[in-house]
């Protein structure tokens, strides 16, 4: 996979397309063939499919309520899955022998369970060490050989989650080759994540946005002294001027990509802060609100993904919910892939004051949002800070859950982390009310209290 994508990429994109043109109706035609869903939804359609936007479009929840028939693989079930992710021993391993499972939440709030086969993890991976090729120069490269490529992951864990499993499944599978990955997790007290990385070292740092951002605050304040080659983010946005910051603090390359579970990577950061699409097995659809293309320079209301890769739970014209821009000329970095702008995808992170008052405490929003999604019962949620040390939260409990026991399921586990991070004079509270759809459709999982202007 890394020898094609390498090859691809070197004969420029139109070559790339003719790729993904091609991928496109191998993919539809499996999909027919095996999957009782999208055969049902492409009757009527022409036998042959090479033009993406002919497809009818799929979402969240539509998959997950047909989650047995979209499966291509008789093994794989929703009771079956739904079985495996409940037990935490199970992180990492393999599905029917064969598959990964990762289980979402995202910015949606609305959970997802996906089964991957090692297809979309050889691609996922392929692509990686292509990206790592265009963002690191020779003497980037040799100081990762010197300092052992030790990989410090700061991810959500104690749950399927794509990073932490795919993670666990390769140290547990190949040990020798993943020695030097370390996973740290975001339910870490800071100070003692600080002390981790101190002792790791690692070369490179990767995280979501809102991680890093107290990380470059801890790295500046002298209190993490770490000096990876490069810092790569992930799950949430990262403003440009915090990207800065980041290569100001670390003294390293920082970029982003830009994807999700269902899809895997689909953008990859630039110098300028541009994400560049990966065209060569993902489709990216920037849509308004009837699914209908917009131009580019246009924000877009939905982005539809197609991904090439997955066989096993095909992905085909999937709304993500995130709002994007596609740069309308060229990107004057030099790279000749489209550029986007990702819109609606919050890193904001929670701050309360000390209970000692000595200062401040801030919180990643998925340090909490995934123990709510932990949570049994639970559809939708949303944790919204009503006060300096006071946080309610919004749940649509599953059907036939039993509402207040979900609620106060979600209110011990959130209260829980909060008391492992020395908050537990911050009070948790049920809301009456359901999540909040945002403007552009979105829920936001984790909302903080809005920043005050300074006074004159």
């Amino acid at each position: 996979m890394w020898w094609d994508a390498r090859r691809a990429h070197r004969q420029g994109l139109e070559e790339i397309r003719h790729r993904q043109t091609a991928r496109l109706v191998e993919l539809v035609a499996y999909a027919r063939q095996h999957s009782a869903f999208y055969r049902d939804r492409y009757q009527g359609l022409p036998e042959h499919i090479d033009d993406v936007t002919s497809l009818p479009v799929t979402n969240k929840r539509e998959l997950m309520a047909h989650f047995d028939e979209v499966a291509t693989d008789p093994a794989v079930t929703l009771a079956g899955v739904q079985e495996f992710v409940a037990d935490p021993a199970r992180i990492g391993g393999r599905f029917a022998g064969k598959y990964l499972v990762a289980t979402t939440a995202g910015t949606t709030g609305s959970r997802g369970i996906f089964v991957l086969d090692d297809r979309y993890w050889a691609v996922t991976s392929g692509l990686m060490g292509i990206l790592a090729a265009k963002w690191l120069s020779w003497r980037d490269v040799l100081r990762l050989v010197r300092r052992g490529a030790r990989f410090a992951e700061v991810v959500a864990t104690g749950g399927h989650f794509l990073s932490v499993a795919a993670s666990t499944r390769e140290r547990r599978e190949k040990p020798r080759r993943h020695r030097s990955l370390g996973v740290f997790s975001v339910h870490t007290p800071l100070p003692r994540l600080v002390a981790q990385l101190n002792g790791f070292g690692p070369a490179l740092l990767g995280g979501y946005a809102s991680v890093l951002r107290l990380l470059a605050t801890e790295q500046q304040a002298g209190r993490l002294q770490v000096h990876p080659v490069l810092v790569l983010s992930t799950a949430e946005g990262l403003p440009p001027d915090e990207r800065d910051r980041l290569e100001r603090a670390f003294g390293a390359v920082v970029r982003e990509v830009y994807g999700c579970t269902e899809s895997g990577y689909s953008a990859y950061g630039c110098a300028l802060g541009w994400l560049h699409l990966l065209e060569d097995w993902v489709i990216v659809e920037p849509v308004d609100a009837d699914h209908r293309p917009v131009p580019p320079g246009t924000v877009s209301s939905t982005v539809l993904i197609t991904n090439l890769a997955n066989r096993v739970q095909p992905i085909i014209r999937y709304d993500v919910g995130d709002r994007i821009l596609v740069r309308p000329d060229p990107c004057p970095c030099g790279d000749p892939a489209p550029a986007i702008r990702v819109q609606g995808r919050a890193s904001d992170v929670l701050t309360f004051p000390a209970a000692d008052g000595s200062g401040v405490v801030t919180v990643p929003p998925l340090a909490l949002g995934t123990v709510v999604d932990r949570t049994p019962g639970v559809e939708l949620f949303q944790i919204v800070q009503t006060g300096p040390t006071g946080l309610s939260v919004r749940l649509l409990p599953d059907t036939g859950a039993d509402p207040e026991r979900v609620r106060a399921g979600a209110r011990e586990g959130i209260a829980a982390v909060l008391t492992e991070l020395g908050l537990a004079h911050v009070t948790v509270e049920s809301a009456p009310e359901p999540p909040e759809q945002t403007t552009g459709g979105k829920y936001r999982t984790v909302i903080p209290l809005p920043t005050r202007a300074p006074s004159s």
